[in-house]
């Protein structure tokens, strides 16, 4: 049961759109049907609904609804006469019309009718007959002729903008224009519907609410002091309102700041570097042989322009040998006839361990320092078949440890302790292959939502092939690769790793932010 009270405070605290609503609002109808009634334009009357339905006077439904719009031709047959229409002029006029005759009756607009013509001629039972061997319709006076529903709807369109509800009252009319080429056509469209809580009919009933009350308190009221005698609205500070937010950084890049952070704070340096390099850089220095499967363009974007870069001649050389026969490292090499123009190739890179590799360059050089620690949260670029656990364009958080005194241990702890900021506690290390590395291992986190493990990247230890011929000497260096968007859906309850990229404006207001 709705309290008076109730209503008379909710009727005393509406907004002048609400009030100028109130008195047309049905126990159900559509906002168009308010907003034609009420005066509002549909914007100001479905603000109004809104607000009701805030209140709890109301509920409101969108649906769909057919609409029936005239074409060219139907409202040229409005305005002339529908072609039938034209056909029993003729035929009462001459009291004989042939078949052959009709088309040079029928109006400009609509000359092929000739055959739908024809058809509605006999369902009136006019007589249909034969002179001198071919067809022809007679008239015959005082016959009933039914009004034509195709006339009587147009001329209600016309009335209504060429525009009407598809409902019962317009279907036979309808149907028939419809099967015209050109005269109308069907179309879905969305519909606002409302229906009346009891707490809304009372409020239509209660005189509170056709009170006009003041809405501002102004200057010109307080200096005359006419606002003692004035009674005005109160303001409804409890009503829900439309959630408003503002700017925001977009999420991957939180997740991006988050990441930097934590490498910061253990004292590692951010390495940077162009996005296209070398097939030298990105594969040749890392003792990536030149036959390997990811040489080829299906893994690799390769650059037609410009396609190919300039290496450093001295490393070349030593690259090439240790390719070819192990150089001064103590290994064999590949045992292959190393191709310099390979090297040269221009490709998009295909990894962040060539920051890696051209950091411990730069070791050598003086240019960095040893021991140090360097990381990249940066973007890769592989020629993969876009899925729900795959992208051609990703985040891969790349780090090394260059130091004497490093071992494997280190390496896991590392690993360990990002992990953990991550929301990943469970990590577990074991034995893979990459040739650049040795040991080399994939790290992998435990789910406890889908229970089981997961990979997330690559680890282990450069080979000598790769750090006595890059830094000059052989030191243990600790690496890791790991795939970013892989880590952070599962922060964000992504099932679909697309999703972290999708232009889904209400997903990029409402997803949480990055805290751990």
């Amino acid at each position: 049961m709705v309290e008076k009270d109730e209503v008379k405070s909710l009727a005393a605290g509406l907004h002048p759109l609400e009030r100028k609503a109130l008195p047309h609002l049905r126990k159900e109808g559509t906002l168009a049907e308010l907003a034609a009634a009420s005066g509002l334009q549909e914007v100001e009357a479905m603000r109004a609904l809104q607000w009701l339905e805030g209140k709890g006077c109301l509920k409101i439904e969108t649906g769909e609804k057919e609409v029936l719009i005239i074409g060219e031709k139907g409202r040229k047959a409005h305005a002339e006469g529908l072609p039938e229409e034209h056909a029993l002029g003729a035929l009462k006029e001459k009291g004989l019309l042939p078949v052959a005759e009709i088309k040079a009756a029928l109006p400009e607009y609509d000359k092929e009718a000739v055959g739908p013509v024809v058809g509605k001629l006999k369902r009136l039972g006019l007589p249909f007959i034969t002179v001198d061997g071919k067809p022809a319709f007679k008239w015959i006076e005082g016959i009933p002729l039914p009004e034509s529903a195709a006339a009587k709807l147009l001329a209600e369109a016309s009335a209504h903008g060429w525009e009407l509800p598809y409902g019962e009252g317009a279907k036979q009319g309808g149907d028939d224009l419809l099967g015209r080429q050109g005269y109308a056509e069907l179309v879905k469209r969305k519909e606002k519907r409302y229906t009346l809580t009891p707490l809304g009919i009372e409020l239509t009933r209660a005189k509170e609410a056709r009170k006009e009350y003041e809405e501002r308190l102004t200057p010109a009221l307080l200096t005359s002091g006419e606002w003692k005698s004035k009674e005005f609205r109160p303001y409804n500070v409890t009503v829900n309102v439309p959630k408003r937010t503002g700017g925001r950084q977009h999420f991957v890049n939180d997740a991006i700041a988050y990441i930097k952070r934590i490498w910061l704070d253990l004292g590692f340096e951010e390495m940077e570097g162009d996005h296209v390099q070398s097939a030298f850089w990105d594969l040749d220095a890392l003792f990536v042989p030149q036959d390997h499967p990811a040489r080829e363009m299906q893994d690799t974007f390769y650059l037609k322009e410009p396609e190919r870069g300039a290496l450093p001649a001295a490393l070349l050389q030593k690259v090439k040998q240790v390719h070819e026969n192990g150089g001064d490292t103590g290994s064999l090499g590949w045992r292959y006839r190393f191709d310099e123009s390979e090297s040269a190739r221009n490709l998009l890179r295909t990894h962040t361990t060539i920051l890696s590799a051209q950091t411990l360059y730069k070791i050598q050089k003086g240019l960095k320092r040893m021991p140090g620690k360097y990381f990249s949260v940066s973007t890769v670029y592989r020629n993969e078949a876009l899925d729900w656990k795959h992208l051609f364009e990703f985040y891969q958080v790349e780090g090394i440890v260059v130091d004497e005194n490093a071992n494997l241990e280190h390496l896991k702890g590392y690993l360990r302790l990002f992990f953990a900021k991550m929301g990943y506690p469970d990590v577990r290390i074991r034995p893979a292959h990459f040739p650049y590395t040795e040991p080399s291992a994939e790290v992998e986190v435990y789910d406890p939502k889908r229970k089981e493990w997961i990979e997330l990247g690559g680890c282990g230890i450069f080979r000598p092939e790769v750090t006595k011929t890059l830094i000059g000497k052989e030191v243990p260096v600790l690496a890791w690769g790991l795939g970013m968007e892989r880590i952070i859906k599962e922060y964000y309850g992504f099932d679909d790793i697309r999703q972290l990229y999708d232009n889904d404006v209400e997903l990029l207001k409402s997803v949480k932010a990055w805290l751990r």
